[in-house]
């Protein structure tokens, strides 16, 4: 790979953010992330919430893109009621990261959605969300690990052939599928870990893990290249 495609990556505003002598409003995201992108091969963008107009100009500008894990989808979003187990809605980040996810998919920018960026993926394409499951959240700001099995024939078994264990922490899962969207890899418990589009619609995975808290990087070398096969000024 000659050209390092750049890959922006969301991320969300925290206020109450701490360093030095300052404590500020911030746009954060777990450095995990860019290491992640620039260990497989590509440059990593910070892309924090801006307008929802002017998502189509920011992926125009980008080979691929990223959206990261984060807090709970507002149920609205999906036709349901608020379970009191579910987090407070970021009506900022759900806005922009939709607007995202919808230019990325026109635009055909390979996509990558990482744990509520999976879910927020299956949501953007009408599908809805179990709101809260036991089992993959044990223990709060502590990731946990599970297998993860591949669905043969899938995309994501072209990336991850066997089954492996993963780093996660989600209470939340896919529920109903969003148009178009297939599961391509399970948790022993029946929970959908992976989810895609046919490659009709171009390179667009969901994983329910946190690939940029382990060593396996084959999921992002798989985006970095497949961003690199059409680079931003390519693109009409």
């Amino acid at each position: 790979m000659t050209a390092r495609p750049l890959i922006g990556v969301s991320t969300y505003l925290e206020s109450g953010a701490r360093w030095g002598v300052w404590e500020l409003e911030a746009a954060l995201l777990p450095a995990g992330y860019p290491r992640l992108v620039q260990r497989a091969g590509g440059l990593a963008a910070m892309l924090p919430p801006d307008a929802p107009e002017h998502a189509a100009a920011t992926v125009a500008r980008l080979d691929g893109l990223v959206i990261a894990g984060g807090p709970d989808v507002e149920p609205a979003r999906y036709g349901a009621v608020r379970d009191p187990r579910t987090g407070p809605p970021a009506h900022a980040r759900d806005v922009w990261e939709l607007a995202l996810i919808e230019a990325a998919l026109a635009a055909r920018v390979p996509l990558l959605g990482i744990c509520r960026g999976m879910q927020l993926l299956n949501v953007a394409l009408g599908g809805t969300l179990v709101q809260h499951i036991e089992g993959h959240c044990d223990v709060p700001g502590v990731f946990g690990r599970h297998p993860v099995r591949p669905v043969p024939g899938t995309l994501y078994a072209a990336v991850v052939p066997e089954e492996i264990s993963v780093p996660a922490h989600h209470h939340q899962a896919v529920d109903r599928l969003g148009a178009d969207l297939t599961v391509s890899a399970y948790a022993p418990d029946g929970t959908a870990e992976a989810v895609e589009l046919p490659p009709a619609r171009g390179w667009v995975l969901g994983v329910q893990w946190h690939p940029e808290m382990d060593e396996d990087m084959r999921v992002m070398r798989a985006l970095t290249r497949a961003a690199a096969t059409a680079p931003a000024g390519a693109r009409s």
